[in-house]
């Protein structure tokens, strides 16, 4: 099975991660960006919906099975810088995306598949099961300039120092009480249902909506372009 996957239902397009724990690594990053510009050559579809299939995970994070091997080899060394510059598209791609991107996140969200995330415009959550986490702390992993642009952007304070120094596990309903998500049910389906029904009610002009998120997240993008290269060059993997 693919990564990914994506079907339009009325106006929303819900792109399905199809890979269980939906592990980040250069093959689901391809993946992820061909369903977006399918998604956008699709001129039925006015707002896009990130679900899993998976009944745990909405997305575990970066694949380290496929990094750790990677970490001692130059040639590895190159693989790893090459990946990281195409997480910054990724989310450079979903921060400015001509139609509302909202996240279905109705299993645990953990490191960079909180990251991603974070690049949402609105996100949906579980009230019953499933954890929100950044555990780079625990895991001695800095996070890169733009992801830290891209999370201090989504969560407000105080609840950032909280989650980003504690490295704690957040339940949905703390989501919604930090205004990181918009609403929080209980059941996968429901969540699915519920960002699929809040997407519908979109129908901006996908060229305004463009030009209003790249003047919104313009700061994040500059990261991207002057920050994060230097730190991708020099490999800081671990602090």
């Amino acid at each position: 099975m693919a990564p990914v996957s994506w079907k339009r239902e009325g106006s929303v397009a819900v792109v399905s991660l199809d890979n269980g724990e939906n592990r980040h690594n250069p093959d689901f990053v391809r993946e992820f960006l061909a369903a977006l510009d399918e998604v956008e050559a699709d001129a039925g579809a006015c707002a896009v919906v990130i679900a899993s299939s998976d009944p745990k995970s909405w997305s575990q994070g970066i694949d380290l099975q496929w990094m750790l091997p990677r970490v001692a080899d130059p040639a590895g060394q190159d693989e790893i810088r090459e990946f990281l510059r195409s997480l910054d598209r990724m989310f450079a791609r979903v921060l400015t995306f001509p139609m509302p991107v909202i996240g279905a996140l109705s299993g645990h969200t953990f490191g960079d598949g909180a990251i991603l995330a974070c690049c949402f415009d609105f996100r949906f959550v579980r009230a019953d099961r499933g954890f929100f986490c950044f555990p780079e702390v625990d895991l001695n992993i800095p996070f890169l300039p733009g992801m830290m642009a891209i999370v201090k952007a989504a969560v407000p304070q105080p609840a950032l120092n909280r989650w980003v120094l504690e490295g704690r596990r957040v339940p949905g309903p703390e989501m919604v009480d930090a205004g990181v998500a918009t609403r929080a049910v209980e059941g996968a389906d429901a969540v699915l249902a519920e960002a699929v029904a809040y997407a519908a009610t979109f129908t901006k002009g996908r060229g305004i909506v463009k030009a209003i998120k790249q003047e919104m997240r313009g700061d994040i993008l500059r990261v991207f372009e002057v920050d994060d290269p230097p730190n991708i060059a020099a490999l800081r993997l671990m602090a």
